[in-house]
Order: structure tokens, then sequence, then C-alpha cells
């Protein structure tokens, strides 16, 4: 069986992420294994978020703060977490959320899902809809008002 430690695992950073969505992250599931959950540990510094806003079909995921304060959007507003807080972002919209670190010390934070393919995701500031099948080569994001009728190009 392997192991990693929450606290002392290396997280890596991508250049290539845009203003604002700069945390450094490890994956869990590389590191154990695992087939059915995985795991990813976020280190937000200050300004930074992990991701747009958004909820999931397909998928649930947990939210446990490690360190720091981060700010929790959800559908009722924002919220300042703190150490040791777990919250459920169940399918659905009322599943919706976005993590940001609004102070000015490190965030650290493990975010686990369920690892269901396919994957979809709604992004409702952008309108947008992601499909995650499992292969690069068919994950695509729409924007929800592109959308086609059901026989549109069939013979």
């Amino acid at each position: 069986m392997d192991f990693v430690n929450l606290f002392r695992i290396e997280c890596a950073h991508d250049e290539d992420d845009p203003p604002g969505y700069g945390p450094g992250y490890v994956r869990l599931a590389d590191h154990l294994g695992a087939a059915g959950i995985g795991g990813t540990v976020y280190e937000l510094p200050a300004g930074q978020s992990i991701c747009p806003y958004h909820y999931e079909y397909g998928n649930e995921e947990w939210l446990v703060v490690l360190s720091g304060r981060p700010t929790l959007r959800t559908p009722a507003g924002e919220r300042e977490l703190e150490p040791g807080d777990v919250v459920c972002f169940r399918e659905g919209p009322e599943g919706a959320h976005k993590v940001t670190n609004g102070a000015d010390e490190l965030v650290r934070v493990l975010m686990l899902s369920t690892r269901n393919k396919p994957d979809i995701s709604v992004y409702p500031d952008s309108d947008k809809i992601g499909v995650y099948p499992g292969n690069k080569d068919d994950t695509h994001l729409f924007v929800r008002g592109s959308a086609v009728d059901y026989f549109e190009g069939e013979l």
C-alpha cells in the first residue's frame, strides 16, 4: 500500500495557467494507484483560485481545508473557511463552487472526488458546459447557446 503525507507533499505550478488561476497542485491518485476516488492537494497563493465557479454532473466533490482561510463561493454566497472545515459539493446546481485565497497567507486544501466518466461540468458565469469523457480527443467545452437539434446533420 502506498501513502503520501498531505502536509509534506510538494505541489507543482503550471506556468500556463491564466492570471487568477495559479494554484500549485499534486494529484494523489497517481501516487496512490487509486481508481475510484481521486484527490488533489492545492496550494493557493494570495489572490488565486483553483478553477472557475462550476458544478458537475457525474461526480461529487469534497473540500478539506488543511491550512489557511480560503473563501468559498456557493449558490448561498461567499464565506471564509478555516482549517479543519469539510464541505461536500453534490451533483447539480446546488453543488456549484469556487475556492479562492482572498487572504495574504498561503492556503492548502484537499479536494476529493469520485472519478466517474463521463464527467460534465457547467460554468454558470461564462454559460459553458465541459464534457470530460476520459480521453483528451473527445474533451470539449461549449457555450450553451451553441446547442443544436438532435437530428441536425444526420442522414
